[in-house]
């Protein structure tokens, strides 16, 4: 690889573009800090500004420029074309060192426009389920001797555990840091307050049964404590609202324990509760479009049966407050709305509201690319469009997720005769505030000021994962080089993904096999769309409590 210094760019290139990235970071910051102070000797708090314009980036098709409105739209975009250089150099390193990569949607821009370029069999971008998948796939088609896992922890150990079931385990994967990459939301659900929560539901009335949905972005950890506690499934945010439904109609009046997320847990009651108190449904519509064995009265039981637990969210998702709810009500009313099931109740119910007649959508990752890719190939192919159409799109969700809607929405332009353009908004504040490492900052542990990395701000949402962006591109090419060498064992040991489990038991079970589990459980009714029926009996057995 063409490398400046171990920790510096892969490239002249790419160096002097970070360096730029930096002034103009360094200039923007000065002069919001200049401003700000003020400001601050004036008052202590200021009124919300609903009048601010998100920042935004307008698509259009491959061979048009992409048009960053606002600072942290610049910041994203900048990395969008990556330097071909980069893309050669680690797409030959990768097939001499025989790896394979797995990267999350949220990485970000940067390094996912890089990974969109190297392509090809080797390289995935996908939620965090389908990672392992995609792991599973490279190692059954190819030679690929280790998997650079590109997520945080929870991600690495579940691809390793999907690999070893699928017969893989002497396949390793590599985390690109050394450091614990955590995830507040996965966290949240390791800390004693959780078990003891189980617990003490598992000790109350369950006269109908007891089943715990844990979410996927947990360790294995939680997984095996909480099968050791309850009869556990786990879930993703596509598949969460259909396990609910089967786990209720096989057992009907079964308590759901759901968490860590609070948000998405009060989001799936209020999901539910809409249902029931609109009109529009119909039991025959429900039956037709949710699940043939549900009506109104049996989502009413659903929607009280479900215990949420109440102190766990991601970062991320956290930041989609009020302020930025009323901005996208006052200001963007055209709009289509996104949310993630981990975004705030407000967030969830304007994209709720909007979902109910046509223009918005609730869900996973996978689901708003879906939503989106499908609204902008409908106009594209609509003989109604003529003239100059534009699409908004608010983005509920991490600001990672633009570089593959970029790229499913330029491929959908590309074949289009209508002149249509897709505009993904950001509810992120102009002026926000950023972490950074003290080492680089003075003694400083936050900037006023936009970078390509956070960009949050209490006033206007969490646009980036700060976790996640502890994968880059140089991290990755120092992994590559170490498999290709074959000669840093010592070194690759620090990049696995954590072994708390390793050798431990849980009431005389392997703790591993626990954890894993519920992801087996799950897998099974992706499958037969059935909850096991071993599962259900030990749910059913939670009655006699």
């Amino acid at each position: 690889m063409h490398r400046i210094s171990s920790r510096g760019c892969v490239s002249v290139k790419h160096c002097l573009s970070k360096l730029n990235s930096n002034v103009e970071r360094i200039s923007f910051s000065s002069r919001y800090l200049a401003s700000a102070i003020p400001r601050a000797n004036n008052s202590i708090q200021s009124s919300p500004r609903y009048d601010e314009v998100f920042p935004s980036i307008v698509i259009g098709g491959k061979d048009q420029d992409l048009v960053p409105l606002g600072s942290f739209a610049e910041a994203q975009s900048q990395y969008m074309n990556p330097d071909p250089e980069i893309v050669a150099s680690l797409s030959k390193s990768v097939k001499t060192a025989n790896m394979g990569i797995v990267a999350h949607y949220y990485m970000d821009v940067e390094l996912q426009s890089i990974l969109n370029a190297v392509g090809g069999d080797r390289v995935a971008i996908a939620d965090s389920l389908a990672m392992g998948d995609a792991a599973v796939r490279m190692v059954e088609s190819g030679d690929v001797k280790a998997i650079a896992c590109l997520g945080v922890d929870f991600m690495a150990e579940s691809v390793q555990a999907i690999l070893g079931r699928a017969g893989y385990g002497h396949i390793p994967v590599y985390r690109l840091d050394t450091r614990s990459i955590g995830c507040s939301l996965a966290e949240s659900a390791e800390r004693p307050a959780y078990r003891a929560w189980l617990q003490k539901r598992s000790r109350e009335e369950n006269p109908n049964g007891l089943l715990h949905v844990v979410y996927i972005n947990t360790s294995l950890e939680t997984k095996a404590t909480a099968s050791s506690t309850v009869p556990t499934i786990t879930c993703t945010s596509s598949n969460v609202v259909k396990t609910m439904l089967q786990a209720s109609a096989q057992q009907p009046g079964i308590r759901i324990l759901y968490g860590p997320d609070t948000y998405m847990g009060e989001n799936l009651v209020t999901f539910f509760d809409g249902i029931c108190n609109s009109s529009e449904w119909s039991d025959e519509k429900i039956a037709e479009e949710l699940h043939p064995s549900h009506n109104n009265e049996t989502l009413r039981r659903l929607r009280d049966s479900i215990d949420v637990f109440p102190n766990g969210n991601c970062v991320v998702h956290h930041m989609f407050g009020s302020d930025v709810v009323e901005n996208v009500r006052q200001n963007y009313s055209d709009a289509y709305v996104t949310a993630h099931l981990e975004v705030p109740g407000e967030m969830f119910e304007i994209a709720m509201e909007k979902s109910m007649v046509g223009m918005g959508t609730v869900g996973s990752t996978s689901d708003i690319l879906k939503f989106i890719s499908k609204k902008v190939s409908e106009a594209a192919s609509s003989p109604s469009v003529t003239g100059r159409k534009r699409l908004k799109f608010i983005l509920g969700t991490e600001a990672g997720m633009i570089t593959s809607i970029v790229k499913s929405v330029q491929g959908i332009l590309d074949l289009s005769k209508n002149s249509v353009e897709a505009e993904i908004i950001f509810p992120v504040a102009t002026e926000a505030i950023t972490a950074v490492d003290e080492s680089d900052s003075a003694g400083l542990s936050i900037v006023p000021g936009v970078s390509g990395g956070e960009g949050c701000s209490t006033a206007g949402g969490c646009a980036t994962c700060p976790f996640m962006k502890m994968n880059d591109i140089d991290k990755l090419s120092d992994v590559v080089e170490m498999v290709g060498s074959d000669s840093s064992h010592i070194s690759l040991e620090k990049h696995l993904p954590p072994r708390r489990l390793h050798g431990k038991t849980l009431n005389g079970v392997s703790a591993t096999e626990l954890g894993v589990q519920p992801i087996i459980y799950m897998r099974q009714f992706m499958k037969e769309s059935t909850i096991p029926d071993e599962l259900m009996a030990k749910a059913q057995a939670c009655s006699a409590s």
